[in-house]
């Protein structure tokens, strides 16, 4: 052993590989002290997975090293100028690179639940909003000082490390320097593999511990990012949509079947069963962040929503609505198409392939379109989506309201609601209307022009985990994005228009949390936070009150909109007149279900009738979980009958959004 150490450059690199270990568990023990949720405990496990997960990026580091060592202007560091100042860069380099990915990672983390992965790449494409949300939401100065810190640190530690090294004597035959040199790259050969097997280690086994968090302890960023980075691409598998076809039908009432051309288009009559509305105006409100659990309407005790509460019990509130995945582009996407945005990578709207879509908004012939939004459509190729496929839209965005920016997300809400009402209230025709609010999302900007009319609350943060909360500023958040509803439908109830009105609201997609007592334990184990979401028809005299506990999505609402207007149109994706429905029945899957993804775990799920069924495109695996508060008359696994017909409905709709992407097409009139 003494003769294996006596290398400069092995002892070099055993210092080194310490000394970034050493970095990397003070970094994930920071994190654990900044993020650990209420109550976690036992976190041994996902610590030493961790370690593991740290060694290999190290050992990677360290490879790389072994393997120049062997070039001419790389392998005498130790005597030659060139190479070790080669060395020192490489070395400086890989550690500067820890400190600005880990910055990037907690930051991600604080934002979004998860860890640091391909899906940030998104972000380089707005860069220019990306980089004022960041500046308005984050104390970049601070970052930048510590940054300034931390290089310095990492400039004199590498520094240090070498000149212990140099001042030692280098006397190793050619023999065991061969030898020494070998058992160093099995050595660091096993550390990336992760394990002594036959597989190695993988980023989905972090999730094998018994808790979301454990998993993101676990991990680190760069093995979260890589992880993601190669499933980026978009296609679709055409046997298998052939495969789940008929089934597919059944689901969306498709009469004229044809599997070889897999025909989806389908006429949706007006139905005599279901209350019909002659052209009345409909507004659709697209709640940023809206998430369920986090709202009154579910008895969260720190009432963050009270108006929205009553205005619910006005509607027909839909108390099991699911955004189909995270993300605010991907919710739009899925109630203007129809179609869940299963691209892996980026976003669907971002795809120039995909951007060609036929929507029902345009069957609506006689109605005058309007999108509104208080900032630019800029980010996620949103402009595109909505100016290519909706005919004669008018677009308002920033710069069309007389209303001052308050942060990179535009005017505030409460402006851009009133800034709407304005242009509604001298619409002669019909019309179509849809705001996206934003102000319910980091930097959480509250105006001082309206903090005196919502109580800004502070609660101990153990009160905020309790309740689904992150931080106080969120709560607030929350409590504003209920007073701009009520500031706008107070507008609007002044206006001609507001008694012919058909008002929806629906989340755009939920949070991430821990959803304690307030929702199944499903919710919280399995992220279905993520994904629910409140979803409100508003029309006084028109659509009587009433909770329905019926499974519904985001792709339901252009369809139920015709249906509720008396107007037939073209579908030719997945969304249903969810009136038009049989009456729910928790036996009855093909009628009460929604399908919901989740691609920072590869996980695709359905939330239908007794049971949340979750399946992993990476292992394969599935799981069946109950969606009531342990009902002792609830079978504890379902039959082998609802299984097969869950799974299948599950790929079905995976692989038939797949395909759907590539093949909805812009109708011709």
């Amino acid at each position: 052993m003494k003769k294996f150490i006596h290398s400069r450059l092995v002892r070099w690199m055993l210092l080194n590989g310490l000394f970034f270990l050493l970095l990397l568990t003070i970094l994930r023990i920071i994190f654990h002290f900044v993020f650990t949720p209420r109550g976690e405990k036992a976190i041994g496990d996902a610590l030493w997975m961790g370690f593991r997960y740290d060694a290999r990026v190290v050992c990677v580091f360290l490879m790389i090293v072994l393997l120049l060592s062997s070039i001419f202007y790389f392998y005498k560091p130790f005597t030659q100028v060139i190479s070790r100042k080669i060395l020192l860069v490489f070395t400086r380099f890989f550690g500067l690179l820890v400190i600005v990915v880990y910055t990037f990672d907690f930051a991600h983390f604080a934002y979004l639940r998860q860890r640091l992965n391909a899906s940030v790449l998104s972000y380089v494409e707005d860069a220019g909003i990306s980089a004022s949300m960041v500046w308005q939401s984050y104390p970049v100065i601070k970052i930048l000082l510590g940054w300034a810190i931390a290089f310095a640190g990492m400039f004199y530690a590498t520094r240090w490390i070498y000149k212990s090294v140099l001042g030692l004597p280098d006397k190793i035959s050619k023999l065991n320097h061969a030898v020494s040199y070998v058992v160093l790259f099995f050595v660091f050969a096993i550390a990336i593999f992760g394990r002594v097997g036959q597989f190695p280690l993988r980023w989905s086994d972090a999730y094998q511990l018994d808790s979301d968090y454990k998993a993101n302890l676990a991990l680190n960023p760069f093995q979260s990012f890589m992880s993601t980075l190669k499933f980026r691409n978009v296609g679709y598998d055409e046997k298998a949509v052939r495969r789940h076809y008929n089934l597919m039908a059944d689901v969306f009432g498709i009469k004229n079947r044809d599997t070889a051309s897999l025909n989806f288009k389908r006429i949706m009559p007006v139905q005599d069963s279901v209350p019909t509305i002659e052209k009345p105006n409909v507004v659709l409100v697209i709640c940023e962040s809206f998430s369920a659990y986090k709202s009154s309407m579910w008895g969260n005790p720190l009432n963050t929503t009270p108006y929205f509460n009553e205005l619910c019990k006005q509607g027909a509130f839909f108390k099991n609505c699911f955004s189909p995945a995270y993300g605010t582009a991907r919710g739009i996407w899925a109630i203007i198409t129809g179609i869940p945005d299963v691209t892996e990578f980026k976003t669907a709207s971002r795809n120039p392939n995909l951007v060609d879509q036929h929507t029902i908004l345009n069957d609506l012939k006689d109605y005058e379109k309007f999108y509104f939004l208080g900032g630019s459509a800029s980010w996620a190729n949103i402009r595109g989506v909505l100016k290519d496929n909706i005919k004669g839209l008018h677009l308002y965005e920033q710069q069309d309201y007389s209303s001052p920016k308050i942060d990179v997300w535009g005017i505030s809400d409460k402006n851009l609601f009133l800034e709407s009402n304005k242009v509604l209230s001298k619409q002669q025709k019909p019309f179509f209307a849809i705001i996206q609010t934003a102000d319910n999302h980091r930097p959480y900007t509250i105006p001082k022009e309206d903090r005196l009319y919502i109580k800004m609350r502070s609660f101990p943060k153990d009160t905020l985990d309790k309740y689904g909360f992150w931080t106080n500023e969120e709560l607030n958040a929350y409590a504003y994005m209920d007073y701009t509803y009520k500031v706008f439908m107070e507008a609007a109830a002044k206006e001609k228009y507001f008694n012919n009105t058909i008002f929806i609201f629906v989340g755009d997609h939920g949070i991430r949390g821990i959803a304690g007592d307030m929702m199944p334990k499903v919710w919280t184990d399995q992220s279905l936070t993520l994904q629910h979401v409140p979803m409100l028809f508003y029309a006084p005299g028109k659509i009587q009150p009433q909770v329905i506990e019926r499974k519904v999505s985001q792709v339901d609402i252009m369809p139920t909109v015709a249906g509720l207007i008396n107007k037939p149109v073209t579908n030719s994706t997945m969304g249903r007149n969810i009136f038009a429905l049989p009456p729910s029945s928790d036996s009855d899957y093909i009628n009460n279900h929604a399908f919901v993804l989740d691609f920072d775990r590869r996980l695709i799920g359905l939330v239908g009738g007794k049971y949340y069924y979750e399946y992993s495109l990476q292992t394969k695996g599935e799981g069946f979980y109950p969606l009531t508060h342990n009902n002792p008359l609830l079978p504890d696994e379902p039959s082998e009958k609802e299984r097969s017909l869950i799974r299948q409905l599950t790929l079905g709709y995976y692989e038939t959004a797949r395909y759907m992407l590539f093949h909805n097409k812009k109708i011709a009139h």
